[in-house]
């Protein structure tokens, strides 16, 4: 079913919402973001900061600037930089501000903590390195309602489940045929929706992996997926048969047939959505244009209401979100966007903002909110327990402290075991790239290995030297001789 394009407005609180950007003086400057072409937002903010996947020379590096630091950012800025090749996702932890994940084309994920202030110093140690993926991982996502439990999808067309309490992966999900493009939960976490570039869009149980529904659709071509809060729908973009950009509504437990299509432009850049349960407002941002269109999503028909457009000359390469909790509601802001220009090197915030006389708190625009809580502990959702959102109020919640304190297990580098699969074995490798960076992994292992055995050579020879002082020693000669004379008056 096609919509018309001409706006029919109808009373609602969001029809008249707004687009600003920040000024030059609160936006951040002098940034390397990366040139990598991967499909990413390449940027992860939250209440205390922002994280940028930034160009590097050798291996993968980002920055993490406190969120109030504006200005230009020093070319010597303080980076994250453990990974051995670049960084394609990072994702901050929903309930411990000083957490990130970041993966990487070296297949390995990896948390890192954060000091409060920020970095003053190159970080390269990592709290945990996750290994399991065979090939680079694209994609990581935390558990909406879950502490300690984190998504990673690699290029072995693998999801792995991991318990960060443990540090090992416990679920894989091995259901798709190629590259997993984008995956997406409901409110409670307990349904995942993917999209794959094997075209097919697919909504999964996690902890078993069982495909409930899946779509593959000749019409539209599926690029990336959005669950629509509690609503029982998906949302995906795409493009059509035509080669336009389009979107398409989706009844969770049917996908046979979208309920309704929706062509966008002719424009090639992907489509990212972004949606926002407390408003019901559904956001398309374009890579490469500088756009953000903005709908209200209603059950009934005409289920997409298009509500406006932001314009700006700047194209977008990504765009962070920030939580709930960190936007300004005494603006009237309902949703922040942090903007990345590549070719000025610049981060810059838009904020969608509701127009509103009143100075007072608008209860009726913030409701009650997904909050910085965990619900459940990883045990408790890995034995098969669902649990929404621990809500929180904006008016008095936001400046509330988090007594969560992030501990990381004590583990060695180990391949894990998943399903009785061995996740690092040896897949052969698809083309010279893969081959050399397996063949630089391979050395690097070896010389590592060579490295710790030397050094337990000279722990040996110490502790022998020592054990052969400690009996040639004059002074317990010296003991021994005193007491004897000691006894004898």
């Amino acid at each position: 079913m096609q919509m018309s394009w001409r706006p029919t407005y109808r009373s609602s609180k969001f029809r008249n919402v707004y687009g600003k950007v920040a000024n030059r003086e609160h936006c951040f400057e002098g940034i390397p973001v990366t040139k990598n072409v991967h499909d990413n937002h390449f940027c992860a903010v939250n209440a205390k900061f922002l994280a940028i996947v930034t160009e590097s020379a050798g291996g993968g590096s980002f920055v993490v600037i406190p969120v109030t630091q504006f200005g230009r950012i020093d070319p010597h800025y303080p980076k994250v930089c453990g990974h051995h090749g670049n960084v394609l996702d990072i994702k901050w932890n929903p309930f411990h501000d000083n957490i990130i994940a970041s993966c990487s084309e070296d297949s390995s994920v990896r948390i890192w903590e954060i000091p409060d202030g920020g970095l003053r110093r190159n970080l390269t140690e990592s709290v945990l390195e996750l290994y399991g993926h065979s090939r680079r991982v694209g994609l990581i996502e935390w558990h909406p309602t879950t502490s300690g439990i984190l998504f990673s999808a690699g290029y072995d067309y693998k999801i792995l489940i991991w318990n960060l309490e443990i540090g090992e992966p416990v679920k894989m999900i091995d259901c798709h045929t190629d590259v997993i493009l984008c995956m997406s939960f409901n409110t409670e976490g307990s349904l995942l929706a993917t999209s794959c570039k094997d075209k097919k869009l697919r909504v999964i149980e996690p902890r078993s992996g069982k495909v409930l529904q899946e779509a593959n659709f000749k019409n539209h071509k599926v690029n990336r997926v959005v669950f629509l809060g509690n609503m029982k729908r998906l949302l995906t973009t795409g493009v059509s048969r035509w080669n336009t950009r389009q979107i398409a509504l989706w009844d969770q437990e049917d996908l046979s047939m979208p309920i309704i299509e929706e062509e966008i432009d002719g424009l090639s850049g992907l489509l990212f959505p972004f949606y926002d349960a407390d408003t019901r407002m559904l956001y398309l941002a374009g890579k490469g244009d500088g756009n953000i269109r903005y709908y209200e999503i209603t059950l009934e028909k005409p289920y997409l209401q298009y509500l406006m457009e932001f314009r700006s000359p700047a194209p977008q390469k990504g765009l962070g979100v920030m939580p709930k909790h960190g936007l300004d509601v005494g603006a009237c802001e309902v949703f922040r966007f942090y903007k990345l220009v590549t070719l000025k090197g610049l981060i810059e915030p838009v904020s969608m903002i509701v127009p509103r006389r009143s100075e007072t708190y608008q209860e009726d625009i913030y409701p009650m909110t997904p909050g910085t809580e965990p619900a459940l502990s990883a045990d408790e959702w890995l034995s098969g327990i669902n649990r929404g959102p621990v809500l929180m109020s904006l008016k008095e919640g936001y400046n509330r402290p988090n007594k969560l304190v992030f501990k990381a297990p004590v583990k060695e580098k180990k391949g894990g075991v998943v399903n009785g699969i061995d996740l690092l074995e040896n897949v052969p490798p698809r083309t010279e790239n893969e081959l050399l960076r397996m063949f630089f992994r391979q050395q690097e292992e070896l010389r590592r290995l060579k490295d710790e055995l030397t050094q337990k050579d000279i722990k040996i020879r110490q502790l022998e030297l020592e054990l052969n002082n400690t009996r040639n020693s004059p002074n317990i000669n010296n003991n021994n001789n005193s007491s004897s004379n000691g006894s004898s008056i």
